[in-house]
């Protein structure tokens, strides 16, 4: 295997998969390998990383540096990872462990940065100066690109969107849903999938998943099609409070709620509501790469 640099092998560090890339300079994809991720497991999930890399590296004959997507981030202070759902990666220098295991350079950012900055490179928003890119999954999260680059910001928390309150709430969605970071009302606890279900059982009674309920609101279920619209309502006010301080040139969705196309009719006849302007131009455009975004950006943290 030669150290061939005009390759980049991206990571994407999931709770419950692990997924690889190798990719071409032209952005073709070279090698793929999806697996199992270990829980709540540090050094198991450094394990699997590594043998991943090197099954990559092997099938694309690829020694390029690692670039890898963490749902956190390293703390600046510290060098420490903080801020991850994934628990038991709280508190690790994971960048520093991995180039011990894989004898060679590592870079790491949070896994909704890697997703921007692959959409804003070659997917959805390529060509826009200014990116927010938003993950709607099982958690919510968010990155900014700007001509090109990541903005991370000096505590390393740019794009922590999903971690500021519902502006705008109403009555009954105060103080707002628990959420893992201590506190309530958090933007994820309502626009993550598993909070878009709690919303539908807490108003219905019936327990539905989150493509049950778009599902039903296609079919013109009068119960989910409610409930998509209090969705969209928040997610209106929610990228309203962004347009309002970045005024980014496009937005871009990926998570599995993205797939939702109600929703890109829905947010936009909503927002203007809240924008602090006379009229709203900006694009909210669904991912290009959809579930591939994380880890072929995790793979652009070396171009």
């Amino acid at each position: 295997m030669g150290d061939n640099l005009s390759c980049r092998i991206g990571i994407d560090l999931g709770g419950t998969k692990i997924e690889g890339v190798a990719l071409a300079a032209d952005g073709t994809e070279t090698a793929r390998r999806r697996i199992s991720a270990p829980r709540d497991d540090y050094d198991k999930t450094l394990a699997a990383i590594a043998d991943l890399v090197e099954d990559l590296s092997q099938t694309a004959a690829c020694g390029a540096p690692i670039g890898v997507g963490i749902p956190g981030t390293i703390s600046p202070a510290t060098g420490l990872v903080k801020n991850a759902n994934s628990t038991w990666l709280i508190g690790h220098p994971i960048h520093r462990d991995l180039e011990a295991r894989l004898g060679r350079p590592v870079r790491l950012a949070n896994d909704a940065n890697c997703f921007a900055l692959s959409e804003a490179t070659d997917g959805a928003t390529q060509g826009h100066h200014c990116v927010f890119g938003i993950i709607l999954g099982t958690g919510v999260g968010a990155g900014l690109v700007v001509n090109g680059k990541l903005l991370l910001g000096p505590n390393a928390i740019a794009g922590e969107w999903g971690h500021n309150p519902l502006p705008w709430p109403d009555p009954t969605e105060l103080p707002g849903p628990k959420c893992y970071c201590g506190k309530r009302g958090c933007i994820e606890t309502f626009l993550s999938g598993p909070g878009f279900a709690t919303d539908h059982l807490r108003v219905t009674g019936v327990e539905l998943t989150a493509e049950a309920i778009a599902d039903g609101a296609d079919e013109s279920s009068h119960a989910c099609e409610d409930t998509l619209h209090r969705y969209a309502d928040r997610l209106a006010k929610a990228l309203a409070h962004v347009i309002n301080i970045v005024d980014p040139d496009a937005i871009v969705v990926g998570g599995g709620l993205s797939n939702v196309a109600a929703l890109y009719d829905l947010v936009p006849a909503r927002w203007g509501r809240y924008v602090f302007s006379d009229e709203v131009s900006t694009p909210l455009l669904k991912a290009r790469h959809g579930d591939s975004g994380g880890v072929r950006g995790a793979a652009r943290l070396w171009a």
